[in-house]
C-alpha cells in the first residue's frame, strides 16, 4: 500500500513537472512577436564588373581596381577598392589568377632548369587568366659526381 502510494506521488510529481515545461514554453511562444516576412526587393543593378588592379607606385604592392555595375534605380554604380599586387613571380599571370601547381620537375642538364605546371583554380573579379601555366627556375649548383676513393700520383724518377 505504503509503495502504491509513493508511486502515485512520483506520477503526479512528474505529470506536474510536464504541465509546468509546456505552461513556460507556450508563454515564451507566445511573446514572441511575428514578423512580417520582408518583401524581395527587386534590383535591375547587374553584377559588378571589376577593372584590374593597378599599383600605386611602381608595378606590384598596394592598388585600387575599379568597379561599375549597371541599372536604372542603383543607388552605386561606381566604386573603387584596394586591392594588393604580390611582388613575385606570380605576378607575370595576374595578381587575380590563383594557380594549383604540380611538384617541381627533374632539372634539365642542358638549360640547368626545371619545370612545373599550373592549373588555374579560380580567377578574381572576373580576370581574364590562362587556363595552364608553365614556370621554370634554376635548378641550383648542379653536383658532378666525385670519384670513388682517393687519387695519389706516385713520382718516380
Amino acid at each position: 500500500m505504503q509503495q502504491q502510494q509513493q508511486q502515485r506521488r512520483m506520477f503526479t510529481a512528474a505529470l506536474l513537472a510536464l504541465v509546468f515545461i509546456l505552461a513556460a514554453v507556450s508563454t515564451t511562444e507566445a511573446g514572441k512577436k511575428e514578423k512580417p516576412e520582408k518583401k524581395a526587393k527587386k534590383s535591375d543593378c547587374g553584377e559588378w564588373q571589376w577593372s584590374v588592379c593597378v599599383p600605386t607606385s611602381g608595378d606590384c604592392g598596394l592598388g585600387t581596381r575599379e568597379g561599375t555595375r549597371s541599372g536604372a534605380e542603383c543607388k552605386q554604380t561606381t566604386k573603387t577598392q584596394k586591392c594588393k599586387i604580390p611582388c613575385n613571380w606570380k605576378k607575370q599571370f595576374g595578381a587575380e589568377c590563383k594557380y594549383q601547381f604540380q611538384a617541381w620537375g627533374e632539372c634539365d642538364l642542358n638549360t640547368a632548369l626545371k619545370t612545373r605546371t599550373g592549373n588555374l583554380k579560380r580567377a578574381l573579379h572576373n580576370a581574364d587568366c590562362q587556363k595552364t601555366v608553365t614556370i621554370s627556375k634554376p635548378c641550383g649548383k648542379l653536383t658532378k659526381p666525385k670519384p670513388q676513393g682517393k687519387f695519389h700520383l706516385l713520382k718516380t724518377a
